[in-house]
């Protein structure tokens, strides 16, 4: 029953009570005469004890002699009491709730004063370390490494408390921008694979079906989600152990026909496994006819990602299982007790999953490994049909003891009309082109593998060099650090690195541009000669430590650096300056007298040729996608995220100057 029903059907008596002991009533409402079965006459003349004998009375005192007496049926009541006790008993739950978040956040609390004060520790003391030995330059590079790698660590704890804050009060957004599926994958593994190197473990990265590469969606965040899985498999594995990853597409149920798949039954997953269609349970309603044209066309417009990370590590309990996605838990054992975290990082991973409207499932046995598995729905970009070929019907030798590479390379070639050629070993490799310049019909180009079965790679690529001459195409296909093998691979004579795990564009394209170029590389590409001396840039910030930082970065690279201490000095010396004077400007967001957005806002509205062109980049400590779109609005072309990264701000330079 409601609680204006129960008040409304309380009597009130006034009753006046002598010294005694005699009692009357003075007034009675309409409520008091229905409960009790007499008029408002009949009340005033008959004793109150009497009149109420059959209902539940409490009395409250009114003054002296006086006493307000409210009456209510024995049925109301014990509702009424029923009522409150459902109420004490959801109060007291929201309490014990907000008992264990507040625990919860203690114990984070205390967790995160100790994984903050671990970096901050190796900073400061490395910090007093290389002071000390300042003289020794070996001493003080081995400190400065290590400075940087706390640093690292430092910041992805701050970005993991700063995520689910947002989460936590729905400011978390998400961006829809172009991005190629191939970068992505090869940005987590330069990111992941030194980890899983440092713990001597195998990290396999296997690529199943993709239909299309070109992708629409939030790339910083579909990043976050692989590599905060797959980091933890490598946390917590232990060394020598194996991590499996496996990335495929699938398309929507009703769009595989149209590519040559079967569009219904169960459809392969990437780890080779019958799932039944892929899809999320929401996107199944095609099936029984609730689906709209417009959403019918949606669904054409995308692929599904399914992504599996498999490892043999420590595995998690069945317990833990359950409450794996809450923030600020972290499993409490010895076998852990060293490994740092937040306990944020799958909450983060849940919420950000189910933002995009994708699933994620877990399988663990506790000392046996666990396997994390998501399948995420993505907009496929429009298409460029314009893309060059190889030579219709040219073949391509590999040299490869792999398999699975050489099934994928062969289909990868298949699809443009190319044939490939297979070699196992180097001796193999020479007799085939040896013969090949015989007959006159050398291949388009030298794949090598990893694996061959009597010598190296690069000795290999040394002999072929020597057979077929500089102009004849060798590329290198590896999952091997590039920038660690550059140098020797060069000079043994491969033109063009093709990284692992392999995407057809990546392969297409090296190719291309090889046998489009006779097999020359392109020099102005690793040039890292590039003077820029005679370019200008405005660097606008308040904070005179943050100044001294962007303005020695920068100046490594030759640029000319003018600084303005606030947004209305910028305006100032950007107005007073000739046309066409600064390059770049780079914009601090929040300082006095004037912040980021409105100097930028001001500088386009100048009545001069180079107000709109001139090239400004956000500099700021805000980093959030919200804060992106408002530098975007408010007129910038780049946004700079703080801390400061050199490769960054040369990734910028090279952007604008070449």
């Amino acid at each position: 029953m409601e609680k204006g029903s129960l008040k409304e059907k309380k009597g009130y008596l006034v009753v006046e009570r002598h010294a005694d002991g005699q009692a009357w009533i003075l007034h009675a409402d309409s409520a008091a005469c229905e409960l009790s079965g007499y008029t408002a006459e009949a009340l005033r003349s008959a004793s109150p004890e009497q009149a109420v004998k059959d209902l539940e009375v409490s009395t409250v005192a009114l003054g002296d002699d006086r006493e307000l007496w409210i009456l209510d049926t024995a049925d109301n009541r014990r509702q009424h009491i029923a009522e409150l006790e459902r109420m004490n008993a959801a109060l007291e739950e929201a309490l014990r709730s907000a008992e264990a978040a507040n625990q919860a956040k203690s114990s984070f609390l205390s967790n995160m004063s100790h994984d903050i004060r671990t970096p901050m520790n190796a900073i400061i003391g490395m910090t007093s370390i290389g002071l000390s030995h300042i003289d020794e330059k070996a001493r003080v590079q081995d400190c400065l490494t290590k400075i940087k790698t706390a640093s690292t660590h430092l910041m992805s704890l701050v970005n993991d408390v700063l995520d689910m804050s947002r989460i936590d009060s729905g400011r978390l957004t998400l961006s829809e921008t172009l991005f190629s599926l191939s970068d992505l994958i090869h940005d987590i593994a330069v990111i992941i694979r030194p980890q899983a190197e440092q713990k001597k473990q195998t990290l396999r990265m296997e690529i199943g079906r993709i239909y299309e590469e070109s992708l629409i969606g939030d790339p910083l965040r579909l990043r976050q989600i692989l590599v905060n899985i797959i980091g933890n498999a490598v946390k917590y594995t232990p060394e020598d152990g194996l991590i499996q990853v496996r990335l495929g597409q699938r398309l929507p149920d009703g769009a595989a026909e149209s590519c040559g798949q079967e569009g219904e039954g169960s459809v392969p997953d990437a780890c080779g496994q019958e799932r039944d269609g892929g899809v999320p349970d929401a996107d199944r309603q095609e099936r029984d006819g609730s689906v709209s044209d417009a959403d019918r066309q949606e669904e054409a417009d995308r692929v599904y990602l399914d992504f599996t990370c498999e490892d043999n590590g420590i595995g998690m309990s069945r317990e833990f299982l359950e409450k794996i996605f809450i923030p600020f838990e972290r499993v409490n054992n010895t076998t852990i007790s060293k490994i740092e975290g937040t306990g944020l990082g799958m909450a983060i991973v849940k919420n950000l999953v189910d933002r995009m409207g994708g699933e994620i499932t877990v399988e663990s046995r506790e000392g046996q490994g666990s396997r994390f598995q998501v399948v995420l729905p993505v907009t496929v970009a429009p298409r460029n049909r314009g893309e060059a070929a190889l030579p219709a019907g040219g073949t391509v030798l590999m040299a490869e003891c792999r398999d699975d590479r050489v099934a994928q390379t062969t289909e990868y070639l298949a699809e443009s009309g190319v044939q490939l050629v297979r070699t196992r070993s180097g001796l193999e490799t020479v007799t085939k082109l040896t013969e090949a310049q015989y007959e006159g019909c050398m291949p388009c180009a030298l794949l090598l593998g990893q694996e061959l079965e009597d010598m190296s790679a690069l000795e290999l690529a040394s002999h072929v060099r020597q057979l077929a001459g500089n102009s004849f195409p060798i590329l290198l296909v590896s999952e091997e650090d590039w920038a660690q093998i550059e140098y020797r691979a060069v000079r043994a004579g491969v033109n063009a690195f093709v990284p692992c795990p392999l995407f057809r564009s990546r392969l297409m394209e090296t190719l291309l541009a090889l046998v489009g170029n006779g097999g020359q590389q392109e020099e102005a590409r690793s040039s890292g000669d590039t003077d820029y001396s005679s370019r200008r840039i405005l660097l606008a910030e308040d904070i005179a430590l943050n100044q001294e930082i962007a303005m020695e970065i920068l100046s490594m690279t030759g640029v000319q650096v003018e600084v303005a201490d606030n947004g209305r000095e910028a305006v100032e010396k950007f107005e007073a300056s000739p046309e066409g004077y600064f390059d770049i400007i780079f914009m601090d967001i929040q300082m006095p007298v004037m912040d980021g957005y409105e100097a930028t806002k001001l500088i386009r509205r100048l009545h001069r040729k180079d107000a709109e062109n001139v090239w400004i980049v956000a500099m700021t400590a805000n980093a959030f996608v919200e804060d992106i779109r408002l530098s975007r609005e408010a007129g910038m072309n780049e946004h700079c995220s703080k801390p400061v990264d050199p490769e960054r701000l040369q990734d910028i330079l090279r952007g604008r100057f070449g």
